[in-house]
């Protein structure tokens, strides 16, 4: 049974509409918005009846702590009041109320209008459960893409096996890391992290353009193949980017274009596609370069052995300034012992 709260400081008010709805209704009358909010700490009504005119706080104010508070700001209001002229039901409907019921009551207008916005309430409510259940499909068939697509391109990269898994692991403990002590706070506030961290998946997509008996050359590259190897981070802007004009899909999908273009720019303007500087690099890639360099130094590759998690610490030190943006190695050194936990217990070396 649904429940409602009407109030009104009128005696007669309330218990003609309580004796009107309460054979369908649960039925709460109180008088005044302050006893109002305190139930409301116990019981969340289906519908509020909120009398205009009350000492103290006013149904208009009423509404508008209602409105203001997330945990209440979806319950339809109905004002009851004696009032009709049209400026105060047009600074009620401002205010969010969904409809005016005239005093005195007529017991059967009274039972018809709350019937209908119960009823209008309830399918908003159903098709609105309907649609987030649709969304959340869609966001797991995203991800699922994701993840299909970055094993298929670890399976073509046979040197680098298990480096998306580790790279995602270490990329989300990294941001974590900077919103504990504030660092781009700013920017990274406004993205959806769990699309954000799911996209740094696709940051090697460009490498299904480069050739197999490049990818899985199993000596040191030469300097004409490192310069194709290197055509995977502007190749993977390509990609996306022709993604994105098709699906129109551009949050997640721009995530992932900034992870996969630029992870190899460098903070002095050494690296590539673009040899971008600084705070131009886009943070997504600032962040990866850290992310990528730490893995590929404490895993084997056909060409060279893993170096051991306190040298590939000290050689990201090293290019704090130069190779990576300062602020993110200082976040990256303080949490330097969670990455060799995850180092460990994935590439299962300890």
């Amino acid at each position: 049974m649904k429940t409602i709260f009407i109030i009104d400081d009128n005696d007669v008010n309330l218990l003609i509409a309580e004796e009107t709805l309460s054979k369908q209704y649960n039925v709460c009358t109180l008088k005044s918005a302050s006893a109002m909010f305190e139930l409301l700490n116990n019981v969340v009504p289906d519908l509020i009846m909120l009398d205009i005119l009350m000492p103290k706080t006013s149904g208009f104010d009423a509404i508008k702590l209602l409105k203001a508070d997330v945990r209440y700001a979806g319950i339809p209001v109905i004002f009851l009041t004696g009032k009709t002229d049209a400026d105060t039901e047009s600074h009620g409907f401002e205010l969010g109320a969904v409809d005016f019921i005239s005093k005195p009551f007529n017991e059967m207008v009274l039972l018809k209008r709350v019937k209908t916005h119960l009823d209008i309430d309830g399918l908003i409510n159903e098709k609105t459960t309907m649609l987030q259940l649709q969304i959340e499909n869609l966001q797991k068939l995203k991800y699922s893409m994701v993840s299909v697509l970055s094993d298929m391109l670890e399976s073509r990269d046979k040197a680098t096996g298990g480096h998306t898994e580790r790279t995602t692991s270490y990329l989300r403990m990294i941001i974590n890391a900077m919103i504990k002590h504030g660092i781009y706070l700013g920017e990274i506030s406004g993205w959806d992290l769990e699309a954000a961290i799911s996209s740094a998946r696709l940051h090697d997509v460009g490498k299904i353009a480069i050739s197999d008996l490049i990818l899985n050359k199993p000596d040191v590259l030469t300097k004409e193949e490192f310069e194709t190897i290197k055509l995977h981070a502007a190749e993977g802007i390509r990609i996306i980017d022709k993604v994105i004009s098709i699906t129109g899909e551009e949050n997640f999908l721009e995530h992932a274009k900034l992870f996969a273009g630029y992870h190899h720019e460098r903070w002095n303007g050494s690296g590539y596609p673009h040899g971008l500087k600084g705070e131009d690099i886009p943070l997504q890639g600032r962040i990866m370069a850290i992310v990528d360099v730490y893995d590929a130094l404490t895993s084997n590759r056909p060409y060279k052995s893993a170096l051991p998690h306190k040298e590939a610490v000290e050689i990201i030190v090293e290019g704090k300034g130069v190779h990576f943006d300062p602020k993110i190695v200082d976040v990256f050194c303080d949490i330097k012992d969670s990455f060799e936990q995850e180092n460990c217990r994935s590439v299962e070396k300890c």
